[in-house]
């Protein structure tokens, strides 16, 4: 299985099952998320060829052979390929979904997730997610196991998103930029790592090309059409025809 296609993003770097989000102060300030949502409809326009791509997931940047989409990922709110319920973006209560995989190998030792968003106008994908200590075998989280609440952390030791923040950070495209893709990769380590307090992107990745034994891959898509900042409803959109091959 290999996911392909093609440009913005940005990389962080936790210990046992926990999960990280990553934002800078300055991005903070600006409220980034209401700013991607107020974009005039021009903007994402102008961007929507720009797109980081599904060849920079990090599902396609750890050589694994015929461990490579081995482990079964799936969700109870949504399916493969299909769009996110509203209930899980920025336009909603921005939630995590539930999550279930299973095929893990029985020699893995833990496991990671991180969600990437491949059609995000940045050079690297957008990390939604960081989850690290995963215990090896058929697992799950809950929906919700990723938020983050006045007086409340994540259930799992999380990394940081790329808004530095420890925590699910949900999808929110700019209106007019089209689909966007948002990858749910899991994978099964041959080791339990000694993570950083709050392990980003690179960590993440450097970690998978040493020690990664199988992958698994769940897309679930978004869009936030011209003309709107808030969506009542769950979007009927499709992905672009070829970007996956399977």
């Amino acid at each position: 299985m290999e996911i392909t296609q093609a440009g913005w993003g940005y990389s962080a770097g936790a210990p046992i099952a926990r999960c990280c989000w990553a934002r800078s102060p300055g991005l903070m300030n600006l409220g980034i998320h209401d700013m991607l949502e107020k974009l005039p409809d021009v903007i994402g326009h102008v961007l929507h060829d720009q797109r980081a791509g599904l060849d920079k997931l990090a599902f396609n940047k750890v050589p694994l052979r015929s461990g490579m989409a081995a482990i079964t990922v799936s969700s109870l709110a949504f399916h493969d390929h299909a769009p996110l319920p509203v209930l899980y973006t920025a336009d909603g209560a921005g939630t995590s979904p539930s999550l279930q995989w299973r095929g893990l190998p029985p020699q893995a030792q833990s496991a990671v997730l991180i969600v990437e968003d491949a059609d995000s106008p940045t050079p690297q994908p957008w990390v939604h997610a960081i989850v690290v200590g995963l215990p090896p075998g058929d697992g799950a989280l809950r929906e919700g196991a990723l938020d983050a609440h006045e007086g409340h952390l994540p259930e799992w030791v999380c990394g940081l998103n790329s808004l530095l923040q420890a925590q699910w950070l949900p999808p929110d495209p700019p209106p007019g930029h089209g689909v966007h893709r948002y990858a749910f990769q899991l994978f099964a380590l041959s080791t339990l790592p000694a993570w950083s307090a709050k392990p980003g992107r690179e960590e993440v990745l450097e970690t998978l090309q040493a020690h990664a034994l199988a992958s698994g891959c769940l897309i679930g898509t978004y869009e936030r059409p011209d003309g709107s900042q808030k969506i009542e409803q769950t979007q009927a959109s499709t992905v672009p025809v070829g970007p996956l091959a399977v």
